[in-house]
């Protein structure tokens, strides 16, 4: 067989038993159980002539919807046959055949995080008063080109920390407030730096000068980002030529895991809320 390479697109849950996306040595991460999961129905052999690759990186217990990576395969992809040996919170749902120079991660326009806030809507307004104006003109305040260095996990490598942000913004959807971020790169912890410091702008715990003091570059501000558990790797998009076919089988499965968790969930949360009452009727 001549080599194919295959743009995949992919979800996954950042569970508790994941150390984040990127393969590290006999940790358990999500880029290692689709590896194995590919080595298992012959897909690749070895993993240096796989060109293996990852679109974007993410921490743990963050989780994706339209993830993608590419990889050299030794057969047309079967979904199914792959989905097969990944475990449910895993699944791969299109792929598309691109070019063997196609780099998933350079390749790449943009990447759509979105960041849900744990905390109702309703307890926030009810404890803090908070300020959902004030947190949509930070989102305004954030699009453009910026020098994020106050908006990042540095690890002691340079990196240019200038980035373009193509949209950041703010809605109330059933009582939870919802960030979205658009932009071509994010930074290590960006998305989670920029809502940590929305939140306490719009709770009044820092004032809208202290907001802008984070895109001084000389000033180095050190803080905490907001919990992982919120952040969703919702997209990554290509140009127009790369048309994903999307296999429908994979989808259903995808949604069935979505449903079951939503009605489990969905019945944790009716438990502990009639656990708090003192008469129920």
């Amino acid at each position: 067989m001549t080599k194919s390479k295959f743009l995949f697109k992919f979800y996954y849950i950042g569970t508790h038993k994941y150390y984040g996306s990127q393969r590290q040595g006999n940790i358990l991460t999500i880029e290692n159980t689709i590896l194995k999961a590919l080595e298992n129905r012959n897909y690749i052999h070895k993993l240096k002539d796989g060109d293996f690759e990852f679109a974007s990186r993410t921490d743990r217990f963050v989780s994706a919807r339209g993830a993608c990576f590419t990889c050299i395969t030794q057969k047309e992809p079967i979904l199914m046959e792959i989905n097969s040996s990944l475990p449910r919170e895993i699944g791969i749902w299109a792929y598309t055949e691109v070019p063997l120079e196609f780099s998933s991660r350079y390749n790449a326009i943009f990447r759509h995080y979105i960041y849900i806030v744990s905390t109702p809507m309703s307890y926030l307004q009810k404890t803090s008063n908070i300020n959902v104006d004030i947190m949509k003109k930070a989102c305004k305040q954030i699009e453009g080109r910026h020098d994020f260095v106050n908006f990042f996990k540095s690890e002691g490598n340079l990196i240019k920390s200038i980035r373009d942000m193509d949209s950041a913004t703010l809605s109330i959807q059933d009582d939870y407030l919802i960030f979205q971020f658009k932009s071509r790169s994010f930074l290590r912890q960006q998305v989670r730096r920029m809502v940590k410091k929305i939140l306490e702008l719009g709770k009044n715990e820092i004032s809208y000068d202290d907001f802008l003091d984070l895109f001084d570059k000389s000033k180095e501000i050190s803080y905490q980002p907001a919990d992982s558990k919120g952040l969703i790797l919702w997209d990554v998009r290509f140009d127009d030529r790369i048309k994903f076919i999307e296999d429908q089988k994979s989808i259903e499965r995808r949604n069935n895991f979505f449903l079951t968790k939503e009605i489990d969930f969905g019945l944790r949360h009716q438990l502990f809320r009639a656990l708090q009452q003192d008469n129920f009727c």
